[in-house]
């Protein structure tokens, strides 16, 4: 890889390093009166970025600093990002991402990814042969209708993918320049976006016809042709295209759906380790979901399929799980159920009210996916804590202002009892004479990992068995001193070595099951190793040489 110089080096977020160049460097490479003669190393540069930060009015704008730093010193970005893992995901994924999206052509900077639009019909093969990198091996893709819990926000949903692939680099080591995001734009039924002035999408109403179906189609047989076997990870789509487009590609290409089998993953994942404190197996459970898209469907169906792996039979595994949607209890009988929702309709008397389904069926877990903030009210979780010694209460609805209810709601309704995660990040809760940590349920701890797997092993698809082995390895790795601060979850500060045992597990599936694209090595722990990014500056002037 040639090595740019002058401007154009401090102009590549691949090799700029900003005013960290060595005297040697910025002779060799024609930088002499193009940055300040003092030299700050990359310590020195994160403490100065963290300054900034602290200086800013509100997480937003830290977002905009973070992102302008990524597009032009991507090593540094990624060297603050890991080392301060804990204060920065919240910043660059949810719930900032959130604003961002919702903010998309207000602080738009400098064009990231690939923005696919109906516009490009017939020619999207040009979009990406426009793309500068021949060596992508991880795409998340949106169609921005169903960003977090905030709904469409057409274009603007590009913030998502992102800030998703910004995770596979900072949580698992994926290499930056493997990474593609992409937004296919149909246009967006959010009549307020159509209406700013400074939207950056179409400005049209969402197309749903056949033209959709026909530019998804030919950006799959694009990337496909370009980077055979691409790992493709479907994010934020609406629940009929989301099923529809995974039951599509699954068996076809290298795929799956965050939303529906990532969220359902580290949901397992929680729920396993949930039940070293509460004792018993799931097998034992009864899990009442409020909300029946992708992330409830896809957990109900992960339990099930787990449930099946230890000798339960699908009808009983099934009945495990139970949903309430907007009409109230899923149940035989219902009219206009979609497929997905037919398989968790059992046998049972209407029920309007989630409070009222609490009492009937006397769930030990109450997992909340629904997008509705505060839905979890005291006396849902109070009745949780009169029938469950230690009940797990799950609000995973993202962003925070979208959450079932804070982790403090769910310590005072539950005297401190419950076994509580969510999807955004909540502080310590002080209660009684101890300091309770609540376990984020993020999917970062299982997307990373699963996609460092695939690609080190080269896998040519991912199977459903993937999502029950990272949430099994996800789970081993909370140690006594999580569950007894409260928290369910490693802590942040562990993630890439959280990532590389699920990496490790993944690759071996893969190579166990005939779905690597490689041989199998003797030392799998190696093969993933060499695949990790590990951002530091490195020597450019022998590099330089060497190229020419």
């Amino acid at each position: 890889m040639s090595i740019p110089t002058g401007t154009r080096l401090l102009q590549d977020p691949r090799f700029n390093k900003g005013t960290a160049f060595t005297t040697a460097e910025r002779h060799a490479l024609g930088l002499r009166g193009l940055v300040p003669p003092g030299i700050l190393d990359i310590q020195a540069q994160q403490a100065r970025m963290l300054a900034t930060l602290q200086r800013q009015a509100n997480d937003l704008e830290r977002y905009v600093h973070l992102i302008s730093l990524q597009d032009r010193n991507e090593t540094l970005f990624y060297r603050l990002v890991i080392d301060h893992i804990e204060q920065m995901m919240p910043l660059i994924y949810t719930p900032t991402v959130g604003q961002a999206c919702q903010r998309h052509g207000h602080i738009y900077r400098r064009s990231r990814g690939l923005y696919i639009s109906l516009q490009d019909l017939g020619h999207v093969r040009e979009c990406i042969a426009n793309w500068h990198n021949d060596d992508v091996r991880v795409i998340v893709v949106t169609d921005g209708e169903r960003i977090l819990g905030l709904g469409d926000l057409g274009v603007g949903g590009m913030g998502i993918p992102i800030g998703k692939l910004s995770l596979y680099t900072a949580c698992a080591g994926v290499h930056p320049q493997a990474c593609l995001p992409v937004t296919i734009d149909v246009g967006t039924d959010n009549a307020e976006l159509l209406a700013d002035p400074f939207y950056l999408g179409l400005r049209q109403k969402r197309e749903r016809g056949p033209d959709y179906d026909r530019l998804i189609e030919e950006f799959i047989a694009a990337v496909q042709e370009r980077w055979p076997g691409c790992l493709v990870q479907f994010e934020d789509f609406a629940n009929q295209n989301a099923f529809r487009l995974l039951d599509r590609w699954r068996g076809r290409i290298c795929c799956f759906n965050d939303d529906i089998q990532g969220t359902a993953s580290v949901t397992l994942a929680g729920l396993l380790s949930a039940l070293r404190v509460t004792g018993g197996t799931l097998a034992d459970q009864r899990i009442l979901f409020l909300g029946a898209g992708e992330a409830g469907i896809g957990t109900g169906d992960l339990v099930t399929a787990s449930l099946m792996a230890e000798g339960m039979s699908e009808a009983e595994a099934r009945t495990r799980c139970w949903f309430v949607d907007s009409q109230g209890l899923i149940v035989q009988g219902r009219e206009r159920l979609t497929e997905h929702k037919k398989h968790y309709a059992h046998a049972h008397p209407p029920v309007k009210e989630l409070l009222s389904a609490v009492q009937t069926l006397r769930p030990t877990a109450l997992v909340g996916v629904s997008g509705q903030a505060r839905s979890f009210t005291q006396p849902i979780l109070a009745e949780m804590a009169r029938i469950n010694p230690r009940p797990i209460v799950f609000a995973l609805s993202n962003p925070t202002s979208k959450a079932e209810c804070t982790a403090a709601e769910a310590y005072a309704a539950t005297g401190g009892r419950a076994v509580f995660a969510s999807g955004s990040p909540f502080a310590p809760v002080e209660f009684g004479d101890h300091v309770l940590s609540p376990g984020q349920c993020n999917n970062a701890y299982i997307f990373p990992g699963i996609g460092l797997g695939v690609v080190a092993s080269r896998a040519r698809r991912v199977d459903d068995e993937m999502f029950i082995i990272a949430a099994r390895t996800l789970a081993r790795q909370v140690a006594q001193s999580d569950l007894d601060c409260g928290r369910i979850f490693p802590a942040l500060s562990r993630i890439r070595q959280v990532s590389r045992e699920i990496a490790i597990a993944i690759a071996a599936h893969a190579f166990d099951r005939g779905l690597a694209g490689i041989d199998r090595p003797a030392d799998l722990g190696a093969l993933i190793d060499a695949e990790v990014y590990d951002p530091s500056y490195r020597p450019l002037v022998a590099q330089a040489a060497a190229a020419r």
